[in-house]
């Protein structure tokens, strides 16, 4: 009950570090969705202009950058037979975190390999665990941090710029009006990275294989 009143704090006094604070509690193993972050901070930052909506993105970004070192740095340590039994445990399933989620995150990682980290990143129910992979597979640090930044910098600035455009639509008066604004927009959203994310994987498929190829037909 306490969290819960710390976290509505800090939507109730939005500023560039709480921004950073909750994004890296959305980042971590703790389940708590961006799209109830970055776009009310935008919309605040372009209606009231006590913020800069670029230094939004930017901030959440740096967030969720320490969320995913976090997961990185206890999957890299600690190996994955203590991860799935975290996973398997009774504070795991109350961080909305089950065996088969993990599993699905690997299965995903071991299949699209480093860009994994970049893709992962605009999926539901991928973005906050494809850090453990990473770690579980001791991908390199510098690696790593550039897919995420870029990966998190892309979904947090197209959040930002939802809460921006949304400043602009008449009939948005009340904090419950703005949530189910970004919700709509949000869903629609992760099916069209969903998507997206499908057609790049399959074409890096596609590129690797004739790459193969082509080194065998020369060989």
């Amino acid at each position: 009950m306490e969290s819960v009143t710390f976290i509505h704090w800090c939507l109730d006094n939005l500023n560039y570090w709480t921004i950073t604070l909750l994004m890296t509690i959305e980042s971590s193993f703790i389940p708590f969705p961006s799209e109830v972050v970055v776009p009310p901070a935008a919309y605040k930052a372009a209606v009231y202009g006590d913020m800069n909506v670029f230094l939004v993105a930017l901030f959440a970004t740096i967030g969720a950058d320490l969320g995913a070192l976090i997961n990185y740095y206890i999957a890299y340590f600690l190996g994955r037979p203590i991860v799935y039994k975290f996973a398997n445990s009774r504070f795991g399933h109350m961080c909305l975190i089950d065996e088969t989620k993990v599993k699905r995150s690997e299965e995903y990682f071991d299949k699209n390999g480093a860009i994994s980290t970049l893709i992962g990143r605009l999926i539901p129910g991928i973005r906050q665990l494809i850090s453990i992979p990473a770690g579980l597979a001791k991908m390199k640090l510098s690696t790593f941090l550039i897919y995420t930044t870029i990966g998190a910098g892309i979904w947090n600035s197209i959040l930002a710029g939802i809460g921006y455009y949304l400043s602009t639509v008449p009939g948005i008066n009340t904090p419950e009006q703005l949530s189910e604004r970004i919700t709509e927009y949000s869903h629609e959203l992760s099916y069209i990275f969903l998507v997206l994310a499908v057609f790049v994987v399959g074409f890096l498929i596609y590129k690797g294989t004739r790459k193969r190829k082509q080194k065998s037909q020369s060989n």
